[in-house]
């Protein structure tokens, strides 16, 4: 029933990573942009479809944003995405004989994380399963900056669908360094961290979780590298937090 769904995406500066994930949804009605201070020709990209609607707005955070770019939708089911994802046709198949009745029914997908092309089967990356069909009417977003979900509910039904969509995590190896400065930023102003020790530790953890709990040297190179793209996550995240800590 996809005439009742709209496929909501935040995007900025998605130029390389928009199209593909346009085309794969050129069967629903209406898509909503949402372009926030984007400066490449996303926009102009995404004026060649006919189904999507574009909304020029603030980013306030991924949580609060996604749930204000969720608003403009016609539809009250909400298919959310990123501008670098991409529905795969056997998703597409399973979304059109779905049944949609149920507005207390999220709907959670499987995505497939790529890195430089190919698929990354761990790392943390694997076994990643993310609510990502709602009804806005009963379910939202968090307001997290970074890290956001839809939130549950005691009178949520959970169904996970058979098939998965596609993720272009990785298209070029600069992209790890930018949300490193990115996501450290956003998440650094949710709390205060006072022990550099703290620092320290989260960061170690982020490493080891990754590349040996999560099977990381599995993936070869690229989980080496997931994993220590997490530790410096981690450490100039809660480096940035301890730094608002000492400015009290």
């Amino acid at each position: 029933m996809i005439k009742n769904i709209t496929p909501v995406i935040i995007a900025k500066d998605a130029q390389k990573t928009i199209k593909e994930t346009l085309d794969s949804l050129v069967d629903f009605n209406e898509v909503v942009l949402y372009i926030n201070n984007s400066t490449d020709n996303t926009e102009t990209i995404a004026r060649e479809y006919l189904n999507v609607k574009i909304v020029d707005g603030d980013f306030s955070g991924f949580g609060p944003t996604k749930n204000q770019a969720s608003s403009y939708a016609s539809n009250d089911w909400i298919l959310s995405l990123d501008s670098d994802e991409v529905i795969l046709p056997q998703l597409l198949l399973e979304l059109k004989e779905i049944n949609l009745e149920n507005t207390k029914e999220v709907f959670v997908i499987k995505r497939d994380n790529y890195f430089l092309g190919k698929e990354v089967k761990y790392s943390g990356w694997g076994k990643d399963y993310l609510v990502r069909l709602y009804n806005k009417n009963s379910h939202q977003f968090n307001q997290n900056m970074v890290h956001e979900f839809i939130e549950i509910t005691k009178n949520t039904q959970k169904t996970t669908l058979n098939n998965s969509f596609k993720h272009n995590a990785v298209d070029d190896i600069n992209q790890f360094l930018i949300k490193i400065i990115k996501y450290s930023d956003l998440a650094s102003k949710d709390k205060k961290t006072c022990y550099f020790l703290v620092v320290l530790a989260k960061a170690k953890w982020a490493f080891l979780k990754t590349y040996f709990l999560q099977l990381g040297f599995l993936d070869g190179w690229r989980g080496f590298v997931i994993a220590m793209s997490n530790f410096n996550g981690k450490f100039f995240r809660y480096t940035k937090r301890y730094i608002n800590c000492k400015k009290i």
